[in-house]
């Protein structure tokens, strides 16, 4: 699956843009990365960028979005939080950063008033019921956000969550219907009801 692929599912999936596209799509090389390429810094690791407590944070924030079913491994198989780790140090302006940084400290500490436990300490069911309210909430506001308005950090989560999945080897051939040698098109083919999707070569 290519990356302009990969993005037009995540944004139909959105039912919008995509976070940090246009980094994606040349390379992801955001103002941050380009500054210490000039500077002569050497670029951070993913272990600099963010801790592996975060990572894993992240991974069950993943994992409850996209959770493993009969059919086929959820997010945390496809470790979206090493990958949103990449997207975010690689890919978002430091503004953008800054405002996925804080959501993580924002998201544990709105888990802790809901619910009485911070999110990894919570069980499965209490995790989906405040994911599931974070999410109401996110289609509520934004179609009434300002076109240039913040990128709330949910939607980053949101969003680098299903990108990571849908382009990882289990979410291309567990959760999607993979060729490795596709055939040519066919715009009438045979469909039933509960097929998987196609992954795109």
């Amino acid at each position: 699956m290519n990356r302009r692929d990969a993005l037009a599912r995540v944004a139909l999936l959105m039912g919008g843009t995509v976070i940090g596209a246009d980094y994606f799509l040349t390379g992801c090389s955001s103002p941050t990365q380009e500054k210490q390429a000039q500077t002569g810094a050497a670029g951070a690791s993913k272990k600099d960028f963010l801790s592996a407590s975060q990572i894993g944070l992240l991974d069950e924030v993943g994992e409850t979005i996209l959770p493993t079913t009969a059919g086929s491994p959820g997010a945390k198989a496809a470790r979206v939080g090493s990958f949103m780790a990449v997207m975010v140090r690689d890919c978002l302006k430091p503004e953008e950063q800054k405002i996925f940084l804080d959501g993580l400290t924002q998201l544990d500490e709105r888990c802790q008033k809901e619910t009485g436990k911070a999110f990894l300490a919570a069980t499965p069911a209490e995790r989906t019921v405040f994911i599931t309210k974070l999410d109401n909430e996110l289609k509520t506001s934004t179609p009434t956000r300002l076109p240039n308005a913040p990128i709330p950090y949910f939607e980053m989560m949101k969003q680098f969550t299903l990108l990571g999945y849908f382009t990882s080897e289990i979410g291309a051939t567990k959760a999607l219907r993979y060729l490795p040698v596709p055939g040519h098109y066919d715009g009438n083919y045979a469909y039933k009801k509960g097929d998987k999707a196609w992954a795109t070569s």
